[in-house]
């Protein structure tokens, strides 16, 4: 795992501890992994992983339009499903997605803090390629 990559992980377990189910990175081309909690590669077995990343890839598009119909720059998406909440956000000029599941808590949770951190990281490594291995693109956990 890449050194951004690895410090990603470490960003998104240190906001959501136990919490965090899942932490996949991806383009237009490709996605990989970073964390996948064993309850859920189990959960995931049974779906067809390359769908639900192009599922988020047509958040390329909803960042684009929201650039242009508000006055404000697009930060975040978080979606509330029954067993827990998932976070995506895209980084760099590429750019490159970032998504997240976590349990439900009972506290809010302060994604906006979460976002500030993510930049924050690209930033320090100047944009560094976050998947680990190119190669290892479109792996299934």
């Amino acid at each position: 795992m890449s050194d951004a990559a690895a410090r990603l992980v470490e960003a998104f377990r240190s906001f959501g501890g136990d919490d965090v189910r899942d932490l996949w990175v991806f383009d237009h081309h490709g996605y990989e992994h970073l964390y996948l909690r064993e309850d859920v590669s189990d959960a995931l077995e049974c779906l067809d992983v390359s769908r639900f990343i192009d599922n988020e890839r047509f958040g390329y598009v909803t960042r684009d339009t929201y650039e242009t119909l508000y006055y404000a720059d697009y930060g975040y998406t978080v979606r509330g499903f029954d067993a827990f909440e998932q976070f995506r956000t895209f980084v760099g000029d590429r750019p490159t997605g970032v998504l997240a599941g976590f349990d439900r808590g009972t506290d809010g949770r302060d994604f906006a803090a979460l976002h500030d951190r993510i930049c924050a990281l690209n930033e320090e490594f100047g944009g560094t390629e976050l998947f680990s291995d190119p190669t290892a693109r479109d792996r299934r956990p």
